[in-house]
């Protein structure tokens, strides 16, 4: 699945070779220490390492790049600790920025002898002498994730300042990010971009530190990775301007998102479903579940969930049978979901949703993080958070307070009435198959350039436990889009559903 960051990457893939400098020697092995290191980057001007490589690295292809293998015993399974294994990656293809990579009781330096090469698309015997500083392109770490005889992969750290980690019987889907600088935005994207790899102590849980760079701010993330059922990464993002950023991204999260049962229409597959995630979940300091299905628009679309103290948010995969995919290599009903739960108070800001279109599953089209309201200036800022690594499914997420949750949409032309769309939303209950409450109530919020009507709530007969709400949407004359907000209440006016929120274009054949 390399390709999937590429449209990401290509950009930095893209760039001229930057002249060599040395490396920053952080002056011991630990966090404290990373963190000193970042801070001593940013009250400098910006010096990108070197990004030359030397033959054959320098021309690797996509087929080429995972011809190029870790060799065991000198750069794969390397033990670190008595938990996990690593793996050093090799350079190459879009990986073209030096990482140094330490490990405890390995030396790590980069030499082509670490690595087997399919002789068929390239040759040992091609490697250039001279490869000074060229670093690895990242590292893998493996554990006994879910059998106590098999070493299976739980965490990769690879390309800019992404990583993607696993819960017990899941495959890789999302991914994360150390940061984010320009996301969404007008100018072309900053990625930051990890310099340094280095594992401080290893026991039942891997604690490690990524040093980051770039033109506008050095940071360094330390995090402790636990795998299991959920696989936990507690992470300290210590983040030091260059100058003041109004557009960083905390702990971003990266998906892909091409097509659901509900849309878009325009999709021609098989497959009745391809996405790594489907819904962006928010638990805001107002004590709301917020429910936001992702999309993939006709055009690119920025939200914003303005918020403050936010108590988390993810990208969950919500699906967990085959059915709903139909894919047997992809597995995409074993892509696990990723929550952001912040430690402390990050007070004022928004949780940004970025959908960019696409035409194929091959590129990740989702990005989600946090924006602090005010702008940050140069200085230390601190963002504590843990990020959690879950199974599929919505009963997998925290604090499930609600009786009833979102399941599917869907929606289609009005015959009755000419400007209209009928919407249908189901939501799921108790898995027991517990009946909803009676008297329910639906509250749609109110919507500006529309009008809603025919709303009706009422089970599902033939699906126990199933609950259907249908309503019409009329445009009004001018009216190309519309913020949806809708949730459930009992008749005493408690919550039994999260808050519902969809977004309605017309530019997206009426949204769907």
């Amino acid at each position: 699945m390399l390709t999937r960051r590429a449209t990401l990457l290509a950009a930095l893939a893209s760039i001229a070779p930057l002249p060599r400098v040395a490396h920053a020697e952080t002056g011991s092995h630990t966090p404290e220490a990373m963190v000193e290191a970042a801070r001593h980057r940013a009250a400098r001007p910006f010096a990108p390492l070197a990004r030359a490589l030397a033959p054959p690295f320098d021309e690797l292809d996509y087929d080429s790049y995972r011809a190029v293998r870790p060799r065991q015993g000198r750069a794969a399974g390397l033990r670190v600790g008595s938990h996990f294994r690593a793996d050093l990656l090799p350079p190459g293809w879009l990986f073209t920025d030096p990482v140094q990579v330490s490990l405890p009781g390995h030396a790590t330096a980069f030499s082509p002898d670490l690595f087997d090469y399919d002789a068929a698309l390239i040759a040992e015997s091609d490697a250039s002498p001279d490869m000074t500083g060229m670093g690895f392109s990242g590292v893998r770490f493996q554990t006994r994730l879910n059998e106590p005889d098999r070493w299976d992969e739980v965490l990769v750290l690879q390309g800019a300042s992404y990583f993607r980690a696993l819960a017990r019987d899941t495959v890789y889907g999302l991914s994360a990010r150390a940061l984010s600088l320009g996301t969404g935005g007008p100018a072309p994207e900053e990625f930051p971009v990890t310099q340094e790899i280095r594992v401080f102590d290893a026991g039942q849980a891997l604690h490690f530190g990524c040093l980051i760079d770039s033109p506008r701010a050095a940071a360094a993330l330390i995090a402790t990775l636990t795998p299991g059922t959920t696989t936990r990464m507690r992470c300290a993002l210590h983040l030091f301007p260059r100058e003041v950023l109004a557009d960083v991204g905390i702990a971003p999260l990266t998906s892909m998102f091409q097509h659901n049962d509900a849309g878009p229409a325009r999709v021609d597959d098989f497959r009745p479903a391809v996405h790594d995630s489907d819904v962006l979940v928010i638990d805001n300091g107002a004590g709301e579940r917020l429910w936001r299905p992702l999309a993939n628009p006709a055009t690119l679309q920025m939200s914003a969930f303005q918020d403050d103290a936010p108590r988390g948010f993810g990208l969950v995969q919500t699906p967990t049978d085959f059915i709903s995919f139909r894919d047997a290599e992809g597995a995409y009903h074993r892509r696990p979901s990723a929550w952001v739960r912040p430690l402390g108070d990050w007070g004022a800001g928004a949780v940004m949703l970025l959908e960019i279109p696409t035409k194929d599953e091959f590129a990740d089209n989702i990005v989600a993080f946090w924006r602090p309201a005010n702008p940050l200036t140069p200085g230390e800022h601190r963002f504590d958070y843990d990020l959690d690594w879950m199974a599929p499914g919505a009963a997998e997420l925290p604090m499930r307070a609600y009786p009833l949750t979102p399941a599917q949409i869907a929606s289609g032309v009005e015959p009755n009435a000419r400007e209209g769309r009928l919407f249908v939303l189901d939501f799921i209950g108790q898995a027991d198959g517990t009946p909803a409450p009676e008297g329910l109530v639906v509250d749609i919020g109110p919507v500006s350039g529309v009008e809603i009507s025919g709303v009706a709530v009422y089970p599902l007969e033939d699906v126990p436990g199933k609950l259907r709400v249908s309503f019409v949407l009329t445009p009004e004359p001018g009216s190309d889009s519309a913020e949806l907000r809708l949730s459930l209440r009992d008749s005493a006016g408690a919550p039994m559903t999260p808050v519902w929120l969809y977004r309605w274009t017309r530019a997206a054949g009426g949204g769907v």
